[in-house]
């Protein structure tokens, strides 16, 4: 078992924060798949700062959902030291996180998420004074670089270390890509060796084989599954499994994804207890289940329908179980 700072691992397998997605029901459900380290969606520091109510939702977590890091984000070292105080008296999280990574441009305007690649002796500063407040180990996520010219995450991963992160992630692409192309693994060959923190490794993680030999390439400590295992859980255990040296599961039948969406519908039901949510954030999720299979296209089209109730949902996916 892996340790990060007093945190104990059981596995090298992380599910990456993103938004809209790893909230407290998806995160559950992802648990028993053999995700190690959860990460909650972005968290604005601002949004707590200023007591916005649906932030607040983001703070949940539950002893299912442990260990989970829940992922900060903003551009003032002063509000983000005020909102690791409101997270300190209201969740219970193992680790923190600190968003330098989201490429999306109304997060970078501001100054936050990978816009922070741009100066890298302020980002130093800034973690340096987190770390400092912080009760919980600080780990950093980043992407290469600005842009194909700026290719500093070098530099900014010594800084890093240096002011004090416990864990550092790297998404192999910049932030001009978005998530666009493929993952730029090249650059990051045998770049795990040079680090005195662990690194995790992020970005076109589908297939099992493909994750453990990124890993092995890179001498990264933990690999991290974001969209590849949206509606595939089952690459989760597979990663898993090569890790160990077990033979690995077959992929899901359209049966199995239907009791595996009917299960992750059923736990958003629960927690939100408000019908108009739980489908319009499974009109996101569950279709994503069912890609590849004959009648993909007629099976998402009634997944996502505007009329469709949860007693419909609950009951068409019922059908395809018992087909």
């Amino acid at each position: 078992m892996k340790e990060i700072k007093g945190i104990k691992l059981d596995g090298r397998v992380l599910l990456a924060p993103m938004a809209g997605v790893t909230f407290l029901p998806y995160r559950e459900f992802m648990k028993p798949f053999g995700v190690a380290m959860s990460f909650s969606e972005m968290i604005s520091d601002m949004g707590l700062c200023y007591g916005n109510k649906e932030t607040f939702t983001y703070l949940k977590t539950s002893q299912k959902d442990k260990p989970v890091a829940l992922q900060l984000f903003g551009h003032d070292v002063n509000y983000t030291k005020k909102a690791i105080m409101i997270l300190e008296e209201q969740a219970d999280y193992d680790m923190l996180d600190l968003n330098f990574g989201c490429p999306v441009p109304k997060v970078t305007k501001t100054g936050a998420g990978s816009a922070w690649l741009k100066h890298p002796s302020d980002l130093y500063f800034y973690v340096r004074e987190i770390v400092k407040v912080s009760h919980k180990p600080v780990s950093c996520k980043i992407r290469l670089g600005w842009d194909s010219q700026h290719i500093n995450f070098k530099e900014v991963s010594k800084l890093l270390e240096e002011a004090g992160a416990s864990l550092l992630t790297i998404h192999g692409r910049t932030t001009s890509e978005l998530y666009r192309g493929k993952a730029h693994y090249d650059l990051l060959k045998d770049f795990g060796d040079s680090l005195n923190i662990p690194l995790a490794i992020s970005g076109d993680i589908y297939d099992p084989a493909f994750a453990v030999e990124m890993m092995n390439y890179t001498k990264a400590s933990y690999i991290m599954v974001a969209r590849g295992g949206i509606g595939n859980p089952v690459l989760i255990s597979n990663i898993n499994r090569i890790l160990k040296g077990e033979p690995l599961l077959p992929s899901y039948d359209k049966k199995q994804q239907a009791e595996a969406a009917l299960k992750l519908l059923e736990m958003m039901e629960n927690y939100y207890q408000n019908e108009r949510k739980t489908i319009s954030i499974s009109r996101g999720l569950l279709p994503h289940f069912f890609t590849g299979f004959k009648g993909y296209h007629a099976l998402r089209d009634e997944l996502i329908k505007s009329s469709i109730s949860l007693a419909n949902l609950q009951s068409f996916l019922r059908n395809l179980i018992n087909e």
